[in-house]
């Protein structure tokens, strides 16, 4: 079993669905050709994508083109079913750094079929995630910078000020479609700056207050 961990208050969870943005930053949605939504676009990842800090991915045999994303990871921490986005925040237990990788050849292969693309998304170590910290720690999760580097250069340097679905709106949205349980995920999608990895290189990732990530690839 995958396990969110909180240090700083000793908390644990057992992960259980990890429920992802599509095209919530508008830059990424327009440097992907994609038009930007009007309402949230959701994917999920199975727990057994997630890798933690030093850990490697594994790019599948399928695919000749895996994309970094850096995104801002919520965890829930108490059940939310038909929340308001008044209450919304009040579900929330940390925030943490994650690395949604994505087979891009593949995922543009589904998307072109009209079909499901998370073999994309979800093969296993798809979903390197940090460690979190606690929601309390986080004065505002809205004016975060979001950073990814590949062998040291800089390639994604983004703010989550900029997303276009906030997270009240996101957890209210999804909450209303299935029941978000404690130990679920929400990614929230990335900033512009997305590109390939090969075998060989690493990848740092970052949110200043939030976390940081290393993580290999081959």
């Amino acid at each position: 079993m995958k396990t969110a961990i909180i240090p700083a208050t000793n908390q644990q969870f057992t992960i259980g669905k990890i429920v992802c943005l599509a095209r919530n930053y508008a830059e990424h949605a327009r440097e992907l050709g994609n038009e930007t939504p009007t309402a949230p676009v959701l994917f999920m990842k199975p727990a057994s994508s997630v890798i933690g800090d030093g850990d490697t991915v594994l790019i599948p045999s399928y695919s000749q083109e895996c994309h970094y994303e850096v995104e801002l990871a919520v965890l829930i921490g108490t059940q939310a079913r038909n929340v308001s986005v008044e209450s919304a925040m009040a579900h929330v237990a940390g925030y943490g750094v994650a690395i949604d990788m994505t087979l891009r050849d593949v995922q543009n292969q589904m998307k072109a079929k009209g079909l499901p693309w998370e073999i994309a998304k979800g093969f296993d170590t798809a979903c390197p995630l940090s460690d979190f910290v606690p929601a309390a720690s986080v004065a505002d999760p809205h004016a975060l910078n979001l950073k990814l580097a590949v062998n040291g250069e800089g390639r994604q340097n983004g703010t989550s000020s900029d997303m276009i679905n906030r997270i009240p709106q996101i957890i209210a949205y999804i909450s209303g479609i299935f029941t978000l349980n404690p130990g679920d995920v929400i990614l929230t999608g990335t900033p512009a700056g997305v590109g390939q990895v090969r075998a060989g290189d690493v990848m740092t990732a970052e949110i200043a207050s939030v976390g940081r990530l290393a993580i290999p690839v081959a």
